[in-house]
């Protein structure tokens, strides 16, 4: 194992690489934020594309292109910039598993600023099945709703006929991982939805009668062929412009009234601005500290670094203070959702603790990865 130099990231991250003690996550950040990208260029590109949306769509349509939208910062701050360079987007949104007060209230007012939304609210019964499942199988009790999100998008720009969306940023070039083509972090396709967002074909989720093929509809992707005949185009908007949460978060925050984390910061972290919407995000990212020994305070904090915004010593002390933070407050909520016990979670939590991270003293789990940061 190793940590990145640079900013606090270790080796146990999924996709990550390193040239040296430098991650690829910071390799990338020092290379978007020189001179090598030329962003004049790529607004030129972009103000190309939205003119090629609006010569092909007829005028009557309503929409000219279509947001995933979870009600957050970034889905918002792509939406609210699209409608500024004269597209009509149209958002689409798939419901939480377990939808927090503050993300309803951030969704709202983007409603209220004047936007459509499409919500999809897959089976309950599916999806508490799905999310209980994969929490036992793999420590990740979102693995379905990453699909339904992107197969949810597809499925509404065929049926609408809409041929263009746009996502946020590509993450596994901004954060480290695995770059699937030289393309990939400009537009999204079948493969990069598959390898990456997911990891697996939903298809492959049958189980008896529990979850039949027609169950799993709103999770499966249209099938490569089907979207190659479409004509869609899936781009990230954070190719064309320089991409930053934090001017994204505020952003929005001038734009509409949008609400923080009520308890000042969010579990784990020490940001109270980002995955506010769904109480299971804050398992997901303890899951997160299990599986590979760092959690959303490492994250958060690396990615600050990388963008100028903190140094590695102030971050060290934050990261110390608020990583690995169990989520105490939403743990109710998920249980009741999961139908298991509180000694049941904690069983699923220990099995997916690895002897390469962990070990046990005096009846305590010390985290290698940790001792290894700090």
């Amino acid at each position: 194992m190793k940590v990145c130099s640079a900013c606090l990231m270790p080796s146990t991250r999924p996709r990550i690489t390193f040239d040296g003690d430098i991650c690829n996550a910071c390799k990338s950040a020092s290379t978007i934020a020189s001179v090598d990208i030329d962003y004049a260029k790529r607004r030129q590109e972009f103000n190309l594309l939205s003119q090629r949306i609006i010569d092909e769509t007829n005028s009557s349509q309503p929409y000219n292109c279509i947001v995933p939208w979870s009600g957050g910062k970034d889905s918002s701050a792509v939406a609210l910039k699209l409608r500024s360079h004269g597209l009509k987007p149209l958002l689409v949104h798939f419901n939480p598993l377990v939808p927090t007060p503050v993300g309803c209230h951030n969704r709202q007012a983007m409603l209220d600023a004047g936007f459509d939304c499409i919500e999809i609210k897959p089976s309950r019964q599916t999806s508490r099945h799905l999310s209980k499942r994969f929490l036992i199988e793999r420590g990740n009790p979102k693995l379905h709703w990453d699909a339904g999100i992107n197969a949810s998008l597809f499925k509404s720009a065929l049926s609408l006929n809409i041929k263009f969306i746009f996502y946020a940023e590509h993450g596994e070039t901004h954060y480290g991982g695995r770059i699937l083509s030289q393309d990939s972090e400009r537009v999204r396709d079948y493969e990069e939805v598959i390898e990456n967002q997911i990891g697996d074909d939903p298809s492959n989720w049958v189980n008896g009668t529990s979850v039949t093929k027609d169950a799993l509809y709103p999770y499966i992707m249209p099938s490569p062929s089907e979207l190659a005949e479409s004509g869609i185009e899936a781009h990230y908007y954070g190719y064309y412009f320089p991409w930053n949460v934090v001017e994204n978060y505020r952003y929005v925050k001038d734009c509409i009234d949008f609400k923080e984390h009520p308890d000042g910061r969010t579990p784990g972290t020490s940001t109270n601005y980002d995955s506010l919407d769904d109480y299971m995000d804050d398992l997901y990212y303890y899951f997160q500290f299990i599986k590979f020994g760092f959690g959303r305070a490492i994250r958060d904090l690396s990615r600050q670094i990388q963008k100028g915004e903190t140094t590695r010593e102030s971050a060290l002390a934050l990261a110390r203070k608020y990583d690995g933070e169990y989520p105490e407050k939403s743990i109710p909520k998920i249980l009741d959702y999961l139908s298991i016990t509180s000694d049941e979670l904690h069983e699923i939590i220990d099995s997916h603790r690895s002897k390469l991270i962990w070990h046990k003293e005096a009846n305590e789990w010390i985290n290698k990865v940790h001792q290894l940061i700090f």
